[in-house]
């Protein structure tokens, strides 16, 4: 019989809605990061890195660019006989048939998968954020206090601790109770979505609440072990840890890359960020250009000036362009005499010569305020600007846009442009 002293679950089913169109056509955790990585690599990174060596990516929405970027594992070393990587999307059974409703629901309808393996203990994970995260360590705590389950957690400002779940340990880091998103926090020690369960607490906790709606490991299955007086311990990590679920955040964790001496290093050689690469040429830097504290991507070609900027793979950058302070990711083409200033491209834009972005004051969004916010300029996938626009801060364009979209070639802060037909 297979036999595996710990498996991971890693859930990368979440439509991440407050990325906004970066997310209208690809599962958050497939989101492009950092010029050559995308956000799942972290977590399968760290699992490889940990010793982890079998993984189940649970997803559900837009799978295809997710399930292409895993395939079998290759990049991470995955590709394994026994264990490896295995993508478990939703399936039809002969009794019913649903969508994972929730993130305890998602691994209750695995529970063969994880069955098969036999494991001692089952990581739970969320393929959303960035951070370097030995797992094995958090096993070993695990193990020294004979726990049922551990729960990564996490010190933050306690005026911030309120937009978390919150645990409130004794001297021995024993959970003796916990708040979801408490208005008047007594600890500042924040979950972060990482758990590991005995393979058996896990599986009894699944089969007694599984008929509960949105079955949640944060409202349902910890509070059922706290209550059942299981073991419950924290394991306080204090590395680097981001939450990119905002178009803020995720700004704010690609710019912390090009630190001069960064919070977050892709560089170490111990602890490597494994990713899916295409086979592209080297950068291409012309003559009169100017680069300046910048990931560049493979594949890439600039004939401008860039500053302070992560761009992915495969873009080109006209001729007289100035970009500052933006993420251009995979396959853009931006056009000559360009300004871009915080601006956000997702894949595959075609920009115009001419265009000017993140220009004039910063007035709030009309659609979606907690969105579009903080004078970022944010263009979704296969979008196209025509030449010769000036678009303003806070503003997001989404579709194949031409030039009646823009009068007097203006396009003012505070707007959005989705083309019908575009936001499917």
């Amino acid at each position: 019989m297979i036999k595996k002293e710990m498996i991971a679950m890693l859930l990368a089913g979440g439509q991440g809605s407050r990325l906004g169109v970066l997310t209208e056509k690809v599962a958050k955790p497939a989101v492009a990061f950092g010029g050559k990585y995308r956000i799942i690599d972290f977590a399968l990174s760290n699992c490889i890195n940990s010793g982890v060596d079998t993984v189940g990516v649970l997803t559900q929405y837009q799978p295809l660019r997710l399930n292409t970027h895993i395939g079998i594992g290759i990049p991470w070393d995955l590709d394994r006989n026994i264990g490896g990587v295995t993508v478990l999307p939703p399936y039809e059974k002969s009794n019913n048939s649903e969508w994972y409703t929730g993130t305890a629901n998602a691994i209750h309808q695995n529970i063969d998968y994880m069955e098969s393996f036999n494991p001692d203990y089952v990581l739970i994970l969320g393929g959303d954020h960035i951070y370097k995260m030995d797992y094995d360590v958090m096993l070993e705590c695990h193990k020294e206090k004979n726990a049922d389950v551990t729960i990564a957690v996490m010190p933050v400002p306690i005026e911030e601790a309120k937009r978390f779940g919150v645990m409130i340990t004794d001297d021995e880091r024993r959970i003796v109770d916990f708040e979801e998103k408490p208005e008047q926090p007594r600890s500042n020690l924040a979950s972060m979505g990482i758990y590991i369960f005995s393979w058996k607490v896990l599986k009894e906790a699944l089969l007694t609440n599984a008929d509960l709606p949105n079955l949640d490991f944060g409202k349902h299955v910890i509070p059922y072990c706290h209550k059942k007086d299981a073991p419950l311990y924290a394991y306080e990590f204090n590395g680097y840890w981001k939450d990119v679920g905002t178009l803020e955040s995720y700004w704010e964790a690609n710019m912390e890359l090009i630190d001069i001496v960064p919070e977050f290093n892709l560089y170490e050689e111990y602890w490597k960020i494994y990713t899916k690469a295409d086979i592209l040429p080297p950068q291409y830097i012309a003559d009169d250009t100017w680069v300046e504290r910048c990931i560049i991507g493979e594949g890439s070609r600039i004939y401008g000036k860039v500053i302070n900027s992560v761009i992915g793979c495969g873009v080109t950058i006209g001729k007289d362009t100035i970009v500052r302070d933006s993420i251009i990711m995979n396959n853009v083409e931006i056009g000559a005499g360009c300004e871009l200033y915080k601006a956000i491209i997702a894949e595959n834009v075609t920009v115009g010569a001419n265009v000017r972005l993140g220009i004039g004051d910063e007035l709030v969004n009309e659609t979606d305020p907690h969105i579009y916010c903080n004078g970022i300029v944010t263009i979704g996938e296969k979008s196209t600007v025509p030449a010769g626009v000036t678009v303003g801060k806070n503003t997001v364009i989404f579709g194949m846009t031409d030039i009646s979209d823009y009068p007097d070639n203006l396009f003012p802060s505070g707007k959005s442009l989705i083309k019908a037909g575009d936001k499917v």
